[in-house]
């Protein structure tokens, strides 16, 4: 058997898969095993941006800690747009409404496009008191703030790829985006480096043996870097190009979902729909995302170490926790398609069948995490105390992870049925009422373990209620969808 072969038996396309008959497991296999390398490509922007400026500076390394829930807060607040219209395209093609769902997924990319632009100058502008409320230390302010000037610049390039992924995969085609992301995560890691160090004094040269190089190709150019704007600049680039594919791709329609330009002229009536089901979507990911911003004033108390030790902490959580987010998504594409084809019950039967494998993997996982804490975390920093520190975070929630993934199955039920209200309330109980309030009392006697006690007790509590309210059914009843405007 050839490569493409195998790669192909791996990787299904929507043709080859029936989410609204036969089994469960397979088809939730084959639709989610490509998102989890979608997202892994997509956490590997942020790892290489964290690998990097490791070697550049302990100070860089915390800017990001402080940049990168800024960028998770933009992007959440404008995500419940990409989750509306993955919903709407996945009831409609379920119900064999092929023509609405192509009406939804236009009018998704438009108002996700002028979401993105107007939440972009907002985040721009705010970067500075943004990054000054979070205790951001004197020497870490301005490093942070040059990253996410240039992020929030380029923020409609970075969400509009999000929205291309969210159409496909509400249309069944999850293999299209992971492509997409292979080539655009590629074209980061490999200019990363650069732009970050320029030619003098790179380490990539010394790690590839071209050390002499540098010094004649920084003669020739006089480039010396750009520092952590030049890792936000390799992020922006990429993903831009990534964008321009995905539209292309949709406007073709040659895979998935397609889109078509006389159907993109904003409908404000259409936005209604799509902000009725994308509100609580957004409220959703927003209270992530201020859950992680709100929890950085409890870290910024301590030293620099701890928050360079926090952000490493996230950035492997994102990591680990790409199965359980990934089923999710797979979830919540078979709910709205089998929504939509009116079988509430096999519904069900996936939500049910991912929540106890994402328990057994992510604790699986968990149990790995905790007995190679310290190399885990040495990958992305030399210093010791942050190493010490980081490893110390890990152990705390390691033994919590199975439980992050029986909540994210039933949430991505909710939102796959159009219930994102549902979803947005787990999310803001769990983070807003329960972690961030053990976090900051915990840790005012136990010091920084106390933060990193909130963590599990927060998984264990999130999973407790997803499956109460999963286990009263209501969710399962009606469907979000209706026809597009005829045409004239």
């Amino acid at each position: 058997m050839s490569l493409r072969d195998r790669l192909g038996s791996l990787f299904k396309g929507p043709e080859e898969l029936s989410l609204t008959s036969g089994g469960i497991g397979w088809p939730l296999f084959y639709l989610s095993l490509p998102i989890v390398v979608t997202n892994l490509l997509q956490t590997a922007y942020n790892l290489a941006d964290t690998f990097w400026l490791g070697q550049y500076s302990t100070e860089a390394l915390a800017a990001i800690s402080f940049g990168f829930p800024m960028v998770f807060l933009l992007i959440a607040l404008g995500m419940g747009l990409s989750v509306a219209g993955s919903v709407l395209v996945a009831q409609h093609t379920g119900a064999g409404e092929e023509a609405d769902a192509e009406y939804a997924a236009s009018q998704t990319v438009t108002f996700g496009v002028v979401g993105s632009v107007l939440l972009g100058a907002v985040g721009y502008a705010a970067v500075g008191p943004f990054i000054t409320f979070l205790g951001a230390a004197p020497d870490v302010q301005p490093l942070a703030a040059d990253y996410m000037r240039v992020i929030s610049a380029g923020l409609p390039f970075m969400f509009g790829f999000f929205v291309f992924i969210a159409l496909m995969r509400g249309y069944g085609d999850t293999v299209t985006p992971m492509l997409v992301m292979f080539g655009s995560v590629v074209l980061n890691i490999a200019i990363d480096p650069l732009l970050i160090f320029g030619f003098e004094n790179n380490p990539l040269f010394g790690m590839v043996g071209l050390r002499g190089v540098e010094a004649s190709l920084f003669a020739a150019t006089g480039y010396a870097g750009s520092g952590i704007a030049g890792a936000a600049i390799a992020t922006v680039f990429s993903r831009a190009l990534a964008f321009l594919v995905g539209i292309a791709v949709m406007i073709q329609g040659v895979r998935g979902v397609r889109i078509r330009p006389s159907q993109m002229w904003p409908d404000l009536t259409y936005l209604r729909r799509l902000l009725d089901i994308g509100v609580p979507a957004s409220i959703e990911g927003t209270g992530r995302a201020l859950s992680v911003n709100l929890l950085l004033l409890v870290v910024g108390m301590f030293p620099t170490t701890v928050v360079a030790a926090y952000g490493i902490g996230v950035r492997i959580f994102s990591v680990i926790f790409l199965p359980a987010i990934a089923v999710a998504r797979g979830v919540e594409t078979m709910t709205g398609q089998n929504i939509g084809a009116e079988k509430p019950d096999r519904a069900g039967s996936a939500a049910d069948f991912a929540a106890l494998v994402t328990f057994v993997v992510l604790s699986g996982l968990g149990a790995v995490a905790f007995v190679f804490t310290r190399p885990i975390v040495a990958v992305f920093t030399t210093d010791p105390e942050v190493v010490r520190v980081g490893v110390e975070f890990l152990r705390w929630v390691a033994p919590s992870f199975g439980f992050i993934g029986v909540m994210r199955a039933y949430t991505g039920s909710f939102r796959g049925a159009g219930r994102t209200l549902v979803a947005a309330a787990i999310s803001v109980v769990m983070l807003g009422a329960i972690r961030i309030p053990v976090a900051y009392v915990a840790s005012r006697s136990l010091g920084a373990p106390g933060i990193w006690l909130a963590f599990p007790v927060s998984n264990v509590a999130g999973a407790a209620i997803a499956y109460a309210w999963y286990k009263r059914g209501t969710w399962q009843t009606g469907s979000v969808r209706e026809p597009a405007p005829a045409d004239d």
